[in-house]
């Protein structure tokens, strides 16, 4: 169980530090991709990047100390959920994909850290 566990957790953390990094990087073209089709204000966008780094190194740090973990891979959970709500909001189909995807590993990681216990 420990070996899935720093698996999805290893592979969480790769997808979202890569995701934040696209949102923070200077002259990235994502805040305003973000605002034209989500409709998210373009001064969020990098705030959002640095929780998903945030949370990658909480999801990384959780592997030796589950109570951060924990809280890094459910606060994923409830991050993804409203993204995949942002994108229902707008119906942009091809977006909800990879954001479900996401959730679904970040609600595997939240269970088998809690497993691990």
């Amino acid at each position: 169980m420990f070996v899935a566990h720093v698996i999805v957790s290893a592979l969480l953390a790769l997808a979202t530090a890569g995701s934040g990094y696209n949102k923070v990087r200077p002259g990235s073209e994502m805040p305003q991709q973000m605002n034209t089709h989500l409709g998210v204000p373009e001064r969020l966008v990098p705030v959002l990047g640095a929780l998903l780094i945030a949370g990658a190194a909480g999801t990384l740090a959780g592997i030796w100390w589950a109570p951060i973990g924990i809280a890094a891979t459910g606060c994923f959970v409830l991050y993804f959920l409203g993204a995949m709500i942002t994108h229902l909001r707008v119906k942009d189909w091809a977006g909800l994909v990879p954001t479900g995807v996401l959730m679904l590993v970040s609600a595997a990681a939240f269970t088998l850290q809690l497993l691990v216990l």
